[in-house]
């Protein structure tokens, strides 16, 4: 049985009543002389374990699903070999569940004056910064009777980053945006666009885009090809508030609304298009503004990581003003907020003709999916109640949406998994349209 910690030693030397031990190594202790030296001798020939020296490298980021690798690295600057068991802590959340122990607990034993490297392998269930906790060393002596214990505080930050799901979606919109572009195919002219090329006509071409006077000049007929202008200005606005905080399956909605804002961010740059970023709810959360087309989503990305949803009701008035003051210009708003008919009615409803006064604004919502199942369920009393009540909450919601779109805003009501293709599709129908 071993013993850890100075109480051997000072057992083993009569320094300690034996009554203060344990019975059974108390008892051992007492009549076993030659035990107590052997305890005395292998607690003298552990290593001491405050004058290690560690150090950390390894990611300081990584996205939310995938794995992080953290090496500390210790230093045995002493005479006397290490044989040590490490446990390296970090937050609950920087883990599977049921894997803490067998990723943050390490055995390696280091010779006098050398260093080695383990590597701990954190896979986080949240966003956010994890800042790894205490190392604690335990250095056991060469017979294992008896072990000495310190901690060290070892600093290091991990980034979780938001998955960024909805990055498969990406190439098909690219290629609808090439579209718009005329690299694929002509366009039609919208309030919006601007004159690009001439080319010759092929059978399926409107009619009402051939420019007679080229063709006049030219042995066959030609037409005119537009694209959407460039350099527009989009502000995405992430609401959150204590809506946001509301689960949708095994995610807050906060969590769609990211990954909607960024494929709609990684779209509208590949576009030519400036976009920036706007967490809010009673204060500014999180800003992202004048970044390059090469930096948006990298900035997007970081200043997302960290976001919460505040179980605070969002202050409207003060929202809409920190948007005219962010964008003076016309811009495409996107309001990434919930469709609460209390929420909507009350706070954000009468402050929408300051903002389409001035920009086109764009509203998407997470919907619950469970609704929609619940409002096909029948077969028993409780079903048809459930279904009843699904029905009520979906005409809600459609009612508060007509009430938008009445007030010119467009507004995109979609599940989770569905939402950030839908707010692509509908960025790209307003591109489409010369809207923007």
């Amino acid at each position: 049985m071993a013993l850890t910690g100075r109480a051997a030693l000072l057992a083993a030397l009569g320094a300690l009543p034996v009554g203060l031990l344990e019975p059974s190594l108390a008892g051992l202790l007492a009549v076993n002389g030659p035990l107590a030296a052997a305890c005395a001798l292998d607690y003298a020939l552990a290593a001491p374990v405050r004058s290690l020296v560690l150090s950390r490298s390894g990611d300081t980021v990584v996205r939310l699903g995938e794995q992080a690798e953290v090496h500390l690295s210790i230093t045995n600057p002493g005479t006397r070999r290490l044989r040590a068991r490490i446990r390296d802590a970090w937050p609950p959340s920087s883990w599977l569940p049921g894997t803490e122990q067998a990723a943050s607990r390490h055995t390696l034993t280091v010779p006098p004056g050398e260093r080695r490297r383990v590597t701990t392998r954190l896979r986080p269930t949240r966003r956010g910064d994890r800042q790894a906790d205490r190392v604690t060393v335990r250095s056991s002596g060469p017979l294992g009777l008896v072990s000495r214990q310190g901690t060290h505080h070892v600093p290091w930050t991990v980034r979780v980053l938001p998955p960024f799901t909805s990055r498969r979606h990406l190439p098909s919109r690219l290629s609808r945006l090439r579209e718009l572009d005329g690299r694929t195919s002509a366009l039609t002219r919208g309030e919006g666009t601007e004159f690009d090329s001439l080319r010759d006509y092929v059978p399926g071409d409107d009619t009402r885009s051939i420019d007679w006077r080229a063709t006049a000049r030219r042995d066959g007929v030609a037409v005119r090809t537009w694209r959407p202008e460039r350099d527009r200005h989009i502000l995405v606005c992430l609401d959150t508030g204590r809506t946001s905080a509301g689960r949708v399956g095994d995610a807050p909605r906060l969590d769609a609304s990211m990954d909607a804002a960024l494929l709609l961010a990684a779209l509208a740059a590949r576009a030519g298009d400036r976009v920036d970023l706007l967490a809010y709810d009673r204060r500014v959360r999180a800003q992202v503004q004048g970044r390059s087309a090469g930096d948006v989503l990298p900035a997007f990305v970081d200043a997302m990581a960290p976001l919460e949803p505040e179980l605070v009701e969002t202050d409207a008035r003060s929202l809409v003003s920190t948007i005219l003051r962010t964008a003076p210009r016309s811009s495409l708003v996107v309001l990434l907020t919930g469709l609460d008919a209390a929420a909507v009615e009350e706070g954000l409803l009468p402050l929408l003709p300051r903002l389409t006064r001035r920009h086109t604004v764009l509203l998407a919502s997470v919907s619950d999916p469970e609704v929609a199942a619940m409002a096909g369920a029948r077969g028993t009393l409780d079903a048809v109640y459930e279904a009843a009540a699904a029905a009520q909450t979906q005409d809600q919601r459609r009612r508060t949406a007509d009430q938008l779109s009445r007030h010119g805003v467009h507004v995109v009501d979609a599940a989770p998994d569905a939402l950030a293709p839908a707010l692509a599709d509908a960025y790209l129908a307003l591109k489409s349209a010369g809207r923007l």
